[in-house]
């Protein structure tokens, strides 16, 4: 009898075995996912690094860019299914009428933007601005944040000598003094300044601004997918929780992923609040951009959006839905 019941169990044992594959998990779902190398996307480099999309069902596709205007665009042109981008880019994408959602905030700060500016150039506070020459980014948080400072000390955009320029140029333009300054942000922030030097002097104001970074996608691409969507936000919580606990680590994380000297990423890594939510900020955010557009003559709308529209927050309700503030 004994040999009979070794039988059946060595049996069952093999024809679990044999079984399993079909109870396994699904196929992973691929999709491209385009972000920046720049701190903001901190919680989507980490999730990459941990394997949490992959645990979420998700093989991700990295497309990788410098800055969310450019990752943003990506996606505009079909070429990726989710991207990581600041509010100013949604905001001028939105009023061009492209359909898009902000799924969530993966980031919010005041002390990102910046100018950076040389001291031998006059320079020392943001008054010297006038009559300057001075790099900024149009369509960006740069654009933005630069004339919020000027209002902020009395002066306006014609008071200085704008100069456009992509954010990897930055640099190369104010050391070989094309520029007398340049409005930018992290990383490059930093290593402008390290490179300046004592000739450097950076100027915040982190009353007139707060960036917010946000994982958009095609309202389409949402609509069809929202299991797709919850996937997606579980990783990124799983990515905060990790970058909350293990603050070294994700900062070697970011180290290996964007090439940047961990000494660096150190050193900005407090200005920076990695948490995945959906809050109020956001959409005042866009509204006050909007007007700002509008006033400037950067859109012939004259009606500012209903944002609302273009939030989405059923995916981060159902995932998590304390950190949903939006109102």
């Amino acid at each position: 009898m004994w040999k009979l019941l070794l039988v059946l169990t060595c049996f069952a044992t093999l024809m679990g075995c044999q079984k399993s594959p079909s109870h396994s998990a699904q196929p992973l779902q691929k999709i491209t996912f385009a972000y920046t190398y720049q701190p903001q996307s901190t919680l989507v480099h980490v999730a990459v690094a941990k394997g949490y999309f992959t645990e979420e069902g998700l093989d991700v596709q990295s497309l990788m860019f410098s800055f969310g205007k450019a990752s943003l665009q990506s996606l505009i042109d079909h070429k990726s299914d989710f991207a990581t981008v600041a509010e100013t880019p949604i905001m001028f994408n939105v009023l061009r009428g492209e359909k898009i959602f902000v799924i969530a905030n993966i980031e919010a700060t005041s002390m990102n933007n910046a100018i950076v500016a040389r001291k031998d150039a006059g320079i020392t506070k943001a008054g010297d601005l006038k009559g300057k020459r001075i790099g900024f980014t149009p369509g960006t948080t740069s654009d933005f944040f630069l004339d919020s400072l000027l209002t902020a000390s009395g002066l306006t955009r014609k008071d200085i000598r704008p100069v456009g320029l992509k954010p990897e140029e930055m640099q190369e333009a104010i050391m070989s003094k094309q520029v007398d300054a340049v409005c930018t942000w992290n990383f490059q922030l930093t290593q402008i300044s390290h490179q300046l030097g004592a000739n450097g002097a950076i100027i915040y104001d982190r009353e007139v601004y707060t960036e917010t970074y946000n994982v958009a996608a095609q309202q389409s691409f949402v609509q069809s997918n929202p299991e797709t969507v919850k996937h997606l936000l579980r990783a990124l919580i799983k990515a905060e929780d990790f970058v909350k606990k293990n603050p070294d680590v994700a900062q070697a994380i970011m180290a290996a992923a964007t090439k940047v000297d961990k000494g660096t990423i150190h050193e900005v890594w407090n200005a920076f609040t990695n948490h995945v939510q959906l809050s109020q900020t956001l959409l005042i955010t866009l509204e006050d951009e909007t007007r700002w557009a509008m006033e400037n003559k950067l859109t012939d709308q004259t009606v500012v959006p209903d944002y609302k529209s273009f939030i989405y927050t059923d995916s981060l309700k159902a995932v998590k839905p304390e950190v949903v503030t939006i109102k």
